[in-house]
């Protein structure tokens, strides 16, 4: 099984302790040392790179692909992603799964939010201001965080997709989604559903 991104290995270590064979994969050095010191194992097993390009060895290698918890959608053109879906079909066996979580630009439009704030905790205050530009289909979002004498901004872009965009990317690799989720509930998507997880199998 493959885990990318994998970050700091909160899914791929949870699978290896429930016995499952897990390599993790992500582009931050950062995260990875936070993942390796987890702990690894004869069944996980961590790497760095770009999954625009997994490593050629991979090839039919996995019995499934996880992309999680919206790790998709954040390069800046578009091709990269379709890139990105036909190396996760590349690195599957025949017959192997890909499950696929993250945002339904259908729901999100439908709630869309142009700005909120929130109290962490520990007094934080966070705020985020939201763009959204319908012809790319690219999210921006401003974000502000402040705690007595202390602040910062950051910005990200992600780019939106529909179910029926994601299914056409998966088709066009030669990988059929089979079932469609609201997020992680065993309802069926449906068109006001934030989020979407969907589950594809390699012809």
């Amino acid at each position: 099984m493959l885990d990318v991104p994998c970050g700091q290995g909160r899914h791929t270590h949870l699978l290896a302790e429930a016995g499952y064979d897990v390599d993790g994969l992500d582009y931050s050095t950062e995260l990875l040392a936070v993942a390796r010191k987890r702990g690894t194992a004869k069944n996980l097993r961590y790497a760095r790179g770009d999954m625009r390009k997994l490593p050629a060895k991979w090839t039919r290698r996995f019995d499934a692909v996880l992309n999680l918890f919206t790790s998709f959608g954040f390069f800046a053109h578009p091709s990269d992603d379709a890139r990105v879906i036909g190396e996760f079909a590349r690195v599957l066996k025949p017959g192997g799964t890909l499950v696929w979580h993250g945002g339904n630009r259908d729901g999100v439009m439908a709630r869309f939010l142009p700005r909120d704030w929130w109290t962490s905790s520990d007094g934080t205050l966070f705020a985020q201001e939201r763009e959204f530009d319908p012809l790319s289909g690219v999210l921006t979002v401003h974000s502000m965080w402040r705690r007595g004498a202390k602040k910062g901004t950051r910005e990200h872009k992600l780019r939106l997709y529909t179910a029926t965009r994601l299914a056409e990317l998966c088709s066009d690799a030669r990988l059929l989604v089979e079932q469609a989720f609201d997020g992680f509930n065993d309802r069926a998507l449906r068109r006001n559903s934030s989020e979407m997880l969907l589950v594809a199998r390699k012809e």
